[in-house]
C-alpha cells in the first residue's frame, strides 16, 4: 500500500543509510551506492561527497540522482525520491558534523571527524529537489 505523502516524508526523514542512484551511461546500468543523506519534510534532499569522486563526477554530468530508503522491522517499508540537482556547493565541517551526528554514536562523532579532516577528500554537497517518490508499506511479512 502506497505511503501518504505526510508518511513518505517522515520516513524519509529518518536516519536510514540510502542506496544512491545516478546515471552512469548507455552501457551500464546506474552508479548505486550506499550514502548518509539529510532530509526535511517539505524541503530539499542532500548528500555529502568527496569532491572528485564517481558519484560527484556522475551527478554532475547527470544533473538528477536517486535515493532510496528502506526497513524490514516492523514492516516491510520503502521510499525512492529522485529528482534534479538544485545545486552543488562546497561542504563544510558543519554539515560534516551534522551528517555524521545523525549516522554515529555521540561518542563516536569527534573521531569519525578527525578521521575524515585527515584520511579524505573535501566534501562537496548536491542538494536534490524531490520531484518523483514511491513508496510502499508492505506489512509484517
Amino acid at each position: 500500500m502506497p505511503l501518504s505523502k505526510s508518511e513518505r516524508e517522515e520516513f524519509l526523514s529518518e536516519p536510514h543509510i540510502a542506496a544512491l542512484s545516478v546515471f552512469a551511461g548507455a552501457e551500464r546500468g546506474p552508479l548505486t551506492v550506499p550514502i548518509w543523506y539529510q532530509y526535511t519534510p517539505g524541503g530539499e534532499a542532500w548528500v555529502l561527497t568527496g569532491k572528485t569522486s564517481k558519484k560527484a563526477e556522475l551527478i554532475r554530468a547527470a544533473g538528477t540522482f536517486s535515493l532510496m530508503v528502506e526497513r524490514v522491522e516492523p514492516t516491510v517499508r520503502y521510499v525512492s525520491v529522485d529528482g534534479p540537482v538544485l545545486r552543488e556547493e562546497q561542504g563544510t565541517l558543519e554539515q560534516l558534523r551534522e551528517m555524521t551526528a545523525r549516522y554515529l554514536a555521540p561518542k563516536k562523532v569527534d573521531g569519525y571527524l578527525e578521521f575524515a579532516s585527515n584520511q579524505l577528500e573535501e566534501n562537496v554537497v548536491f542538494y536534490l529537489a524531490p520531484k518523483y517518490w514511491l513508496s510502499a508499506d508492505l506489512g509484517a511479512i
